[in-house]
């Protein structure tokens, strides 16, 4: 659930006799009538444009093409942050440059960590069955028994469950990735605790907020219903994948698809793999009869060529995959809804598999 920030900004009002800020009272003394908020990740900001629509002013920190993982904010940055009434991160472990700012800024609103409303239980065990898998197998991943409707059903859960739970930034997340995002069903879930953190904080727009949270998380099962038809119409054998990055556990997860490895050996896009790790990757590539190396819209695809051409396949840089970060306007992966669609097709290409119409209701995206 949302916290207060015990801040400077908090504690004159603790002695102002006052219990809860209206919207566009908290920070910077802006006359807005309207909840300010700050997103850290592209796609936190669509998610929060989706909920919040004109009941919010929205400023997102991080521009397409950017990853939270290096991200630094800028003295401007720090500023729209002191003025904002509310900022959404997206936990886990990702946008941790969000502590300093927060301390740097003096921000004394209300955050919401998208991260709580998602079974992390369930996404450590995720993570931690992918680990094993390739200890175990030097890489490549056995494709794991999964009832798709029947995970996406044990992932929901009663938002109050989260009622009592604290944030705390200090908690270590190691054992598991922070791309939360990466499948609809996990993002339907960060959709739901953002509505609830905004319906808090602006009561007085509270249905409004969980209208639009409810038919945005309907667009995403369809989303998800259309991306798990569209691999269960793969063989087997052509469903592994190797990428830039180790970013796409729970897609792999749900949708069934086997990971051979990452160029970079970390959830985090600026590592550096080492002779070892390059060579181990070019065996199990050959060993897999992966046919193409996917590369992230946040990486350069020199490292993959290199792979590439060791391995015998090749790279799709030119229809990079929208992971870490959403595309610029001109895209076609520019929201969260049409980058996954994006991301699917560009799979399904590499493997020389062609996707099926979308729904009528995700056409528009």
């Amino acid at each position: 659930m949302p916290v207060l920030i015990a801040g400077i900004g908090a504690a004159a009002l603790a002695l102002a006799g006052c219990t809860s800020a209206a919207p566009g009272d908290a920070g910077s003394g802006s006359d807005s009538e309207h909840l300010r908020v700050v997103t850290t990740t592209t796609q936190l900001t669509d998610f929060a444009a989706r909920v919040g629509g004109d009941d919010i002013e929205l400023t997102g920190l991080l521009a397409s093409g950017a990853s939270a993982h290096h991200f630094d904010p800028t003295p401007a940055d720090l500023m729209t942050l002191a003025g904002a009434d509310v900022l959404i991160v997206n936990g886990a472990g990702l946008d941790e440059f969000i502590d300093r700012a927060v301390t740097s800024s003096g921000f004394a609103g209300t955050i919401i960590d998208a991260s709580e409303g998602i079974d992390l239980d369930e996404a450590r065990a995720i993570t931690a069955e992918a680990e094993e898998q390739g200890a175990a197998d030097g890489g490549e991943h056995d494709h794991a028994e999964h009832d798709h409707a029947e995970d996406a059903g044990d992932a929901e859960h009663d938002h109050d469950d989260h009622a009592d739970h604290s944030h705390d930034h200090d908690h270590d997340h190691d054992d598991l990735t922070p791309h939360l995002w990466t499948t609809p069903r996990y993002a339907a879930d960060m959709v739901t605790e953002i509505a609830a953190g905004l319906a808090e904080a602006d009561p007085a727009h509270a249905a409004d907020f969980t209208a639009r949270a409810e038919a945005y998380t309907e667009q995403l099962t369809l989303l998800d219903e259309w991306i798990a038809a569209q691999f269960a119409a793969v063989p087997e054998a052509d469903r592994v994948l190797v990428t830039g990055h180790d970013s796409l556990r729970y897609y792999l997860h749900d949708y069934d698809i086997a990971f051979a490895g990452a160029l970079l050996p970390s959830f985090e896009d600026n590592a550096e793999p080492s002779a070892a790790e390059i060579d181990a990757l070019v065996a199990a590539i050959r060993d897999s009869g992966v046919k193409a190396i996917f590369v992230e819209s946040s990486l350069s695809p020199k490292l993959a060529q290199t792979v590439a051409n060791e391995a015998g396949v090749t790279v799709l840089d030119a229809d990079s995959l929208y992971v870490d970060s959403l595309g610029g306007e001109a895209s076609g992966a520019d929201t969260y809804l049409s980058a996954m669609v994006h991301n699917t097709r560009v799979i399904l290409k590499g493997w020389g598999h062609e996707s099926t119409p979308l729904p009528q209701e995700l056409e528009a995206e």
